[in-house]
């Protein structure tokens, strides 16, 4: 697909990859950047290389590439095909029930994300030196509507994007999406004390009950890292995984292999939190670390008496692992009020979404207006009831 720009200059072409093995690993990454994993190319192919990703799952890839005429590649997004709005964690099922009772076919629309990961990051991943190439950038934007258009699709989807490419696929007439997360800060805390001591007395005492509590069951716990997890330890994990899928009615869409190939792809950055039982694993919480970031993807375990386990592993551990290492932030992943009152604080997630259709692109827009007025409303009731002491 040729796309130009002539206001830039640019004579760029589009092409869509059906397998990320297409591109090579050091063309992609070099758009991608160093600082999100989950946009890498090991994290992308260990997806797809696992069969977690493919016509079963209904996640085809179709990620885009523009490169200028001699063929160097400028410009990458993970896009995908799809025939459901699952593993997304932007809602639009209603979008699309409204468009095909009108006699319209929703489906299968493009989603540019990183599937079943509802981590913000970038999506318009420009190579590393044209960055804040603003023309660049509109030119991708750009090839991702011609592509929904020339594939007759209903939609084009990027989700959890970082708010500069929000604001720019805005201007460049996008809808726009706005949701909540819940994100722990580190302006520096020396230690988990250091936390503490910022929180009002009665919330300091709180979660300083849940960590004796849960480190008072006869669990050990420790951190296990990409290189040192072996195959029994994911063999465990991958059991904790399907636990928490029965448990919460879902789709195990992650395959066995897919926890292998992110040790081997992805090195240290994958952080492994273990609670043990006289040795044996009992409960995992999965992480993966960025540049400046700690985040928290699957967790589970054996059995569900184990008081506060789960704020243990998957929040405070993770804490005191980002304090230990330097990160400025915990993201634990969607949802979830309970981490309000454990010292993560609301966070506002950004998406655009284009629409073909004139009508269904009217409706969407106006429900987008009155959604974007209640989230901004619920982030001010949020933000009142953080922990922290109030600062006089």
């Amino acid at each position: 697909m040729p796309d130009t720009d002539p206001s830039a200059g640019l004579r760029l072409s589009l092409s869509l990859h059906r397998r990320i093995a297409e591109i090579p690993a050091a063309q992609w990454d070099l758009c991608a950047g160093g600082d999100n994993p989950f946009v890498s190319h090991a994290f992308l192919s260990a997806l797809e290389d696992s069969g977690s990703v493919d016509a079963r799952t209904g996640w085809l890839p179709q990620h885009a590439v523009l490169r200028t005429a001699d063929g160097s590649v400028v410009a990458v997004a993970p896009m995908y095909a799809k025939s459901h709005s699952f593993g997304e964690y932007v809602f639009d099922q209603q979008w699309a029930r409204a468009f095909e009772q009108a006699g319209g076919q929703y489906y299968p629309k493009l989603q540019v994300a990183v599937p079943f990961s509802p981590v913000p990051g970038p999506r318009l991943l420009l190579r590393a030196d044209r960055r804040d190439d603003r023309p660049l950038a509109r030119a991708l934007v750009g090839a991702l509507r011609q592509a929904c258009g020339e594939l007759g699709l209903s939609s084009t989807h990027v989700t959890f994007c970082e708010q500069g490419e929000y604001d720019l696929m805005g201007d460049e007439g996008w809808l726009r999406r706005l949701g909540v997360q819940y994100h722990w800060d580190n302006p520096g805390y020396a230690s988990f004390d250091d936390f503490l001591d910022a929180l009002a007395s009665r919330k300091r005492k709180t979660l300083r009950r849940e960590r004796r509590d849960a480190n008072g069951c006869g669990l050990t716990f420790d951190v296990v890292r990409g290189p040192d997890i072996t195959e029994d330890l994911w063999d465990h994990f991958y059991r904790f995984y399907l636990s928490t899928v029965d448990r919460k009615w879902g789709s195990a869409y992650l395959r066995r292999p897919f926890f292998s190939l992110l040790s081997q792809r992805l090195g240290a950055r994958v952080v492994l939190m273990i609670a043990r039982q006289d040795g044996t694993p009992v409960a995992g919480a999965l992480n993966l670390m960025g540049r400046d970031t700690l985040y928290g993807r699957n967790w589970g375990c054996d059995r569900g008496d184990w008081p506060f386990l789960h704020f243990e592993l998957c929040y405070y551990r993770a804490m005191d692992f980002a304090i230990s290492h330097g990160l400025r932030r915990v993201e634990a992943g969607a949802q979830g009020e309970h981490k309000l009152q454990r010292g993560y604080r609301p966070c506002l997630t950004h998406s655009a979404h284009w629409i073909e259709h004139p009508g269904l692109r009217h409706a969407v827009a106006e429900f987008l207006e009155h959604e974007r007025t209640a989230v901004l409303g619920e982030m001010e009731v949020l933000d009142a009831m953080t922990p922290y002491r109030t600062q006089s």
